[in-house]
């Protein structure tokens, strides 16, 4: 599956919001415009409201655009709002997961946790940033130098909240899935009616 290498917070620049909750994504500075004042360009039509909306969610999940159709679609099949449904998807992949902990700062760098292989799932090991995580799966590191970078990522992340469908033990860095997210536990702003109108 491809991925995007492209600088991120060009990513933030573009739909208007920070899609990481670090300084670098959150400052101001970084949001506004390119430019001395601050192009602000053309009111966006229905459909660029629709698509700027889907793009935040992509690249809040860093998930490229032929894999979130597949989301969709799936959502589409499934009994229930297939809003709520598509973001209960992406927010059970292994690498959300990864950030919701706080073991790592941003998704990019949760992704590159999984695939190097520092995660186990049941006590396997899985490099799949995309694998779905189930109620009852319990999510460990492996005996690696990956327990020295959590750790001081969960340093450097101060006031960070473990949503409440994952139990969580700081002293041992292992965590279970207890629940099955809802969309008020999602802490990133998105509108997913118009996504799913998007698509429509």
């Amino acid at each position: 599956m491809a991925n995007y290498t492209g600088p991120k917070v060009k990513l933030s620049r573009r739909v208007g919001v920070p899609i990481a909750d670090i300084p670098k994504h959150t400052g101001k500075r970084q949001l506004n415009p390119p430019g001395m004042h601050g192009f602000r360009g053309r009111r966006l039509r229905d459909y660029g409201v629709r698509l700027n909306e889907k793009q935040k969610l992509r690249f809040h999940y860093n998930v490229m655009e032929r894999q979130f159709r597949r989301y969709v679609a799936e959502a589409g099949r499934k009994p229930g709002n297939t809003g709520t449904v598509i973001l209960r998807l992406l927010e059970q992949r292994l690498d959300n997961v990864i950030r919701r902990l706080g073991w790592a700062r941003t998704i990019w760098q949760a992704r590159q946790m999984v695939a190097h292989g520092h995660i186990k799932i049941n006590g396997k090991k899985v490099d799949r940033p995309s694998y779905q995580v189930n109620i009852g799966d319990e999510v460990t590191l492996k005996k690696t130098n990956g327990e020295k970078l959590v750790r001081e990522n969960m340093e450097s992340l101060p006031g960070h909240e473990v949503p409440g469908w994952l139990e969580y033990n700081p002293s041992t860095l292992a965590a279970k899935v207890v629940a099955t997210p809802t969309p008020d536990q999602v802490p990133f702003d998105v509108n997913m009616n118009l996504i799913v109108e998007f698509y429509r």
